[in-house]
């Protein structure tokens, strides 16, 4: 669950056009070298069959690369063989491939955020009466959730522009959707009309930020701004929402702690370091990190939608012995 902002850009923000890795001269000329002797013109194709990975085989990739995957591991041991750091290629870490997918750990405990809110999603269906308060309005948050996984899951199995376009928007989306959930709980005793307004003006923002995110090359600078924002807005709205309910809702801990161990997951894209095993690396296991926090956070989904609605029938209740 990517509710806290600046977890989400960390998360999804690759914000270095060049590295010291895909800079140096070493890996330049070795990329060269290797097209000039392997590839077509057009690069779609090998001419040397030991360039092939043997494992791969759910994804394909050209012959450009191989060579750029190549290349970025003999400048590494390079690096190494001269006390250097561990460097970085196009803003990642070099990362081993496996069954064609880029960043494997990523992928992988993406699929599992993605599955924990599917599971969740399920729990709260069978916890929670259809008549409760907010039951779809969660049930669109898990939709987006599990949207915005997905393409999380889509880029770091490769990187293409359209993929990095999507993972990079829909990231977005749970964290405006997240800032506009809790204006609608803040506004839950509000008319129809008002909420249904607040509704549409996130929905709204969030198609003109993905428009101008799709025009051009990615404004990485002003999504950053953009997602700092909201996210800041969001995070703090729910923490007003706690400290106001807190005495009547005994449950509304759970929304706290989730904050502060979103918060707290922070330190893992803070203190960055070279991949473990050149697999996990901190994005990765921060990723791994959210997966216990969806859980907690549906938790107290099913526990505020649980108490509306005894609210509710029992105001409809008061209501009728009055009458």
């Amino acid at each position: 669950m990517k509710i806290i902002v600046i977890l989400v850009i960390c998360g999804f923000s690759w914000l270095c056009d060049a590295s010291s890795g895909d800079r140096s001269p070493y890996y330049q000329n070795c990329v060269k070298v290797c097209e000039s002797s392997n590839c077509t013109k057009d690069g779609s194709e090998f001419l040397k069959p030991d360039l092939q990975p043997v494992l791969e085989r759910l994804l394909v990739w050209s012959c450009h690369d191989e060579c750029t995957y190549e290349c970025m591991w003999k400048t590494t041991k390079a690096f190494l063989e001269r006390n250097w750091e561990v460097p970085q290629f196009h803003g990642k870490w070099p990362f081993v491939r496996f069954l064609g997918l880029q960043e494997p750990a990523s992928v992988v405990f993406s699929l599992g955020n993605l599955a924990a809110n599917l599971y969740m999603l399920r729990q709260f269906r069978a916890r929670v009466r259809r008549d409760s308060p907010n039951y779809w309005l969660w049930h669109c948050f898990g939709a987006i959730c599990c949207n915005a996984w997905l393409w999380s899951t889509i880029f770091h199995a490769r990187d293409f522009p359209i993929t990095e376009l999507f993972d990079y928007a829909f990231a977005y989306s749970i964290v405006i959707s997240s800032f506009c959930c809790a204006l609608l709980r803040f506004l839950h005793a509000r008319h129809f009309v008002i909420r249904l307004l607040v509704g549409v003006f996130c929905a709204l923002f969030f198609m003109n930020h993905f428009a101008y995110l799709s025009v051009g090359r990615l404004d990485y600078r002003f999504n950053m701004q953009v997602n700092v924002l909201t996210g800041i807005l969001g995070g703090s709205s729910w923490l007003i929402w706690y400290i106001c309910t807190r005495s009547n809702r005994k449950y509304s801990w759970k929304i706290l702690v989730f904050q502060v161990l979103a918060a707290a997951s922070l330190l893992l894209e803070l203190n960055d370091f070279p991949p473990l095993f050149y697999t996990f690396d901190a994005h990765s296991l921060w990723h791994l990190a959210t997966v216990p926090l969806t859980l907690l956070f549906y938790s107290f989904l099913i526990d505020d939608c649980t108490s509306l609605r005894r609210e509710k029938f029992k105001k409809e209740e008061d209501m009728k012995k009055l009458l």
